[in-house]
């Protein structure tokens, strides 16, 4: 399947809907807390959502029943929002999608609740800086693997795993579309980077192996050694001069 170039015009819509992922991601962060529970972060975020006027991307989508991901410590992604309290300690990877006027926006973010140990610091720092190269590497004239050699190069080199069932993706229109971006591999490979494309970035790591398991509710997927993970991702454009990232406000990056 063809990837799909979006004009300005498109683009500023998916601006719009990642501008209201970030105030929900904003409004997250600063509710996060030993006591909280996920469940009343989900509540929290579908209220900011729709209080935007959007609605919570992932609510329904193939049956996934919140408006986050809502990941604790070894689960590594899609984890449901639940009556379980977050204490000190734990991390807490938060996935948000948002879509607004027809248009999605997607970012997630990893924080600790509380004070966290030196090696999860190291983990949280590792994941950002993966982030940050993977985009780097989305310019014209790359190819689509260079961002994901980056990635894993930099997560290796960190001393932490790639989790390689996950990647980020396109969106537009639709909350997934083509390109997968994976998050390891040779460089130099797949589709040439083209302005006009909007992707996602999106590195989630382990700070022990690879390997994940999925729990019985069909969704949560945890590290099979319950080593601790985290994830970061932005949505990005690529324009003639780089890469512009949408989930952040304009002149911060974004």
């Amino acid at each position: 399947m063809a990837i799909l170039r979006k004009n300005p015009a498109a683009i500023e819509r998916i601006r719009a809907s990642c501008q209201v992922v970030f105030l929900v991601q904003q409004a997250l962060e600063a509710a996060i807390a030993p006591g909280v529970t996920t469940l009343e972060l989900d509540a929290l975020a579908e209220k900011t959502i729709r209080a935007c006027g959007a609605m919570p991307a992932f609510k329904g989508y193939r049956g996934f029943p919140a408006s986050i991901c809502a990941s604790v410590n070894d689960e590594a992604a899609h984890g449901f929002p639940g009556r379980r309290r977050l204490c000190a300690g734990d991390l807490l990877s938060v996935d948000v999608g948002v879509e607004l006027g027809g248009y999605y926006g997607d970012g997630a973010f990893t924080v600790g609740v509380g004070p966290i140990g030196t090696a999860e610091t190291r983990l949280l720092e590792a994941t950002r800086a993966c982030l940050e190269v993977g985009i780097r590497r989305a310019r014209p004239g790359n190819r689509l693997s260079d961002i994901s050699h980056a990635v894993q190069s930099c997560a290796e080199e960190a001393g932490f795993a790639v989790v390689r069932e996950f990647g980020g993706h396109g969106i537009g229109r639709a909350l997934h579309e083509e390109p997968h971006v994976s998050n390891y591999g040779p460089p130099g490979r797949g589709a040439r980077l083209q302005p006009g494309f909007v992707l996602t970035v999106e590195p989630i790591l382990s700070m022990g192996g690879a390997e994940v398991v999925v729990d019985g509710d069909g969704w949560t997927t945890r590290t099979r050694d319950g080593a601790p993970a985290a994830h970061f991702e932005h949505t990005i454009a690529i324009t003639a001069q780089g890469p512009r990232i949408l989930t952040l406000p304009r002149g911060s990056g974004g």
